[in-house]
């Protein structure tokens, strides 16, 4: 069991390796109730997790949808309206386990009820184990964008079972990968590296290959958020592809898996970084390489969506006033935040990636 620590006045530890799950009943206080929050394909680990914890921890289950559909304000209600009628006090937890979703939506629940109680994190996708969940930040969607409403909130303990992660289909787990490239390309360029020496071995998270970018690119967020974790400093550049992505997102309805969505939006600010910071076209092509040719993700999207691609981004967190704020790559490891207000220049990089 590898462990990986937050720092801060918010730290946490982020446990990582086989049977890391089992680790739960030593971060629940005896005698408290907590309420799982998990999507159906997770009911039998949830139910394993409710048994583990029988006779320490009351565990209610709520299951939740699948995917973005679960981050929804009626969905918070759902669970509000559990822990109302069970009478969970700040002494009681939220588990989230699943992928970003259902983290992101347990999460904010955890936040909200009673203005915070104890958040654990069993992140069962790539996605989730290196990103989403363990950097504390929650939210659900609205109609007018991805994570508008959220909050930022510590969990207590993050446990990332790679016995879980070993179980997920292929194109879900290469879907995921799509952050953890994120992570090489700001931070961390050997897990560039392994990928392109043996994608295969990279995907296993069983295989020591594996295992070490996940490792990687859990100690890159670790980093970041240990020294900004509400985001107003370098946290920002945990964002390199999503402006675009996020948009993307929205346009698709939440239909696309997100690290397909982020995979685009990172071509998309590896051509904006050579056109406004002089990246090296080796650097975008590396891009386009290892995202699509090795990976399998997508990297171009329909020119005609431009416009309301570029409405939705307007509305992102990430704006301020007539400017996006992107974060950009001067090269490999260099990742820099940069405010674009010219309209052309966002449209000449989107256009080479049109498809």
């Amino acid at each position: 069991m590898n462990t990986i620590s937050v720092t801060g006045e918010r730290g946490y530890d982020v446990l990582v390796g086989e049977g890391a799950l089992s680790e739960i009943v030593n971060h629940l206080p005896a005698g408290t109730k907590a309420l799982l929050v998990h999507q159906p394909s997770m009911a039998r680990f949830a139910e394993s997790v409710r048994d583990q914890l029988a006779g320490q921890v009351n565990v209610l289950l709520a299951e939740i949808p699948d995917s973005e559909d679960a981050k929804r304000v009626e969905v918070a209600a759902f669970c509000w309206g559990i822990m109302g009628q069970q009478d969970f006090t700040r002494s009681d937890s939220v588990i989230g386990l699943g992928g970003g979703a259902a983290t992101d939506l347990a999460g904010f629940v955890a936040a909200t009820w009673l203005r915070g109680v104890r958040f654990i994190t069993v992140p069962t996708t790539i996605l989730a184990a290196v990103d989403a969940g363990l950097g504390g930040k929650t939210g659900i969607n609205t109609a007018e964008g991805k994570n508008l409403v959220g909050s930022f909130h510590a969990p207590a303990v993050v446990l990332v079972d790679t016995q879980i992660l070993a179980e997920l289909p292929g194109t879900e787990a290469r879907a995921g990968f799509a952050e953890i490239v994120k992570a090489g390309f700001i931070a961390d360029p050997q897990i560039l590296d392994a990928i392109e020496s043996d994608v295969d071995a990279a995907l296993n998270p069983l295989s020591d290959s594996g295992l070490d970018v996940i490792h990687r690119a859990i100690q890159v967020k670790a980093t970041i958020v240990s020294e900004d974790f509400t985001e107003t400093g370098v946290r920002e550049i945990l964002n390199y592809g999503h402006t675009l992505g996020h948009a993307i997102e929205h346009a698709e309805r939440y239909r696309w898996r997100h690290g397909a969505a982020v995979s685009i939006g990172m071509v998309f600010a590896a051509e904006l970084s050579r056109m406004t910071r002089g990246l090296n076209d080796a650097v975008v092509d590396r891009h386009r390489h290892i995202l699509g040719s090795l990976l399998g993700l997508p990297v171009t999207y329909p020119a005609g969506r431009w416009e309301s691609l570029l409405a939705t981004m307007r509305r992102d967190k990430k704006a301020r006033g007539a400017s996006l704020r992107f974060v950009m790559l001067d090269d490999i490891a260099r990742p820099t935040v940069t405010a674009v207000a010219d309209e052309s220049l966002l449209f000449a990089a989107y256009s080479e990636i049109a498809g």
